[in-house]
């Protein structure tokens, strides 16, 4: 896996829309987004760092602040760039709550990356690499501090612009390239780390 194969790598499966507690669809606009979008608002989520426990809830609460501010959306950006918009200082507040509680752990567990050669024993064989390419992926973001990670994930795995990015997060685009380029050399550092320590070979 390199920073060239990211894009083809699928995601994990979304679960099932968790439906309870989001506003009645029963406005066309809202649904039509809900439904065109969630899938991918799911998967930067969990990319962003949310652990598999939190994703819905946290996916819920994007949604729940997409339909109180859909009537003030005026078509200016891309509903996907407004929406990470939103998705991002969820994330954000999300992290500082769990920074300050007692007992806080990251979202990611790393230990999982010791599971991933009893994953390359199951079949079909192209199915476990598709699962540990994933694995890999995931463990490697969590290693990244959630500045870097943003752009990273916007840039490489969702083909935002830079300006797109800039607008995301709040900075100015200069600020964007230099972080993703920052993010960029630790992801290859962090990758050949990995081949060269968990799996014992080379990139």
């Amino acid at each position: 896996m390199s920073l060239v194969s990211l894009r083809g790598v699928a995601p994990a499966a979304a679960s099932p829309r968790p439906d309870k507690g989001l506003p009645c669809p029963t406005d066309p606009g809202f649904e039509a987004v809900y439904e065109e979008n969630f899938q991918f608002v799911w998967r930067a989520a969990r990319r962003l760092g949310i652990g598999s426990g939190d994703t819905d809830d946290v996916v819920q609460e994007v949604f729940v602040v997409a339909h109180r501010r859909l009537p003030e959306f005026q078509g200016r950006a891309q509903v996907k760039t407004w929406l990470f918009k939103i998705l991002v200082r969820v994330v954000r507040h999300y992290f500082r709550t769990r920074e300050r509680k007692p007992g806080h752990r990251p979202a990611h567990s790393l230990d999982a990356l010791d599971t991933l050669r009893d994953q390359q024993t199951r079949g079909p064989a192209e199915e476990a690499e598709r699962k540990d390419a994933v694995r890999i992926l995931d463990n490697l973001l969590a290693r990244m501090d959630s500045d870097k990670r943003e752009v990273f994930v916007l840039a490489e795995i969702e083909e935002l612009s830079s300006v797109e990015i800039a607008e995301v997060i709040g900075a100015n685009v200069n600020t964007v390239y230099s972080r993703l380029r920052a993010a960029r050399q630790e992801f290859e550092r962090a990758l050949r780390r990995f081949h060269t320590h968990e799996l014992g070979g080379t990139p």
